[in-house]
């Protein structure tokens, strides 16, 4: 098992229930967390920007990534795919970097087979009631599309037990609370206190 220096954390989350706003307000607050921008085939909602977000491609360009191996994980998501790049994400946490990344429970499961340190979390809705006036005041999608994710989270939130923290998102404030002592947790683990702090515990005499 290689250990490398920086955390990866990996968040996953039915549509709709904050994932994304408390990942944004978490890099927000600490600049020590970095994002791994994903690509995808779907087109860019709203104000999202390619390179940004994500990385927008076509079906023929995620086919060459695939067959390339360039992918860490890569899944189908309410029809659309998405992926995570290898090489960003190693060479990023190689070099003591924390890494957050947003996928789906499929990747999040497959991430943590290749990188045995990675962190996984998932975010919770308080009910599937809420979950869908989220969803509804988000504006983006028809109301056949919000049963789909109504009925595709009820699916994956039963994956919740396969994560090594669960943030149920009820309040926006204490929900970001949680995710960022989650991060500050990792980062007073042994191995990562000894590289941050070395003079100290050399001066400690503590190998």
């Amino acid at each position: 098992m290689t250990v490398y220096p920086g955390n990866l954390f990996v968040v996953a989350a039915p549509s709709g229930a904050g994932k994304s706003s408390l990942v944004k307000a978490l890099m927000e607050l600490d600049s020590r967390v970095q994002p791994s921008v994903s690509h995808t085939t779907r087109a860019p909602r709203g104000q999202e920007q390619h390179g940004r977000e994500y990385l927008f491609v076509n079906d023929l360009a995620f086919d060459d990534l695939v067959r390339t191996d360039a992918f860490l994980e890569w899944a189908h998501v309410h029809g659309h795919r998405y992926g995570t790049s290898k090489k960003t994400i190693q060479d990023r946490i190689a070099q003591g970097g924390d890494v957050i990344l947003e996928i789906d429970f499929q990747g999040a499961v497959q991430i943590k087979k290749i990188f045995n340190n990675a962190v996984l979390i998932f975010i919770l809705p308080p009910s599937l009631l809420e979950l869908r006036a989220r969803l509804k005041r988000r504006g983006e999608d028809s109301d056949e599309v919000i049963d789909l994710r109504i009925k595709n989270a009820e699916i994956e939130m039963k994956r919740a037990q396969d994560f090594d923290f669960v943030i149920i998102n009820e309040m926006f404030e204490k929900a970001l609370f949680d995710l960022k002592t989650i991060v500050h947790s990792q980062r007073l683990k042994y191995p990562a206190q000894r590289r941050a702090r070395s003079e100290i515990f050399a001066a400690l005499n503590i190998p």
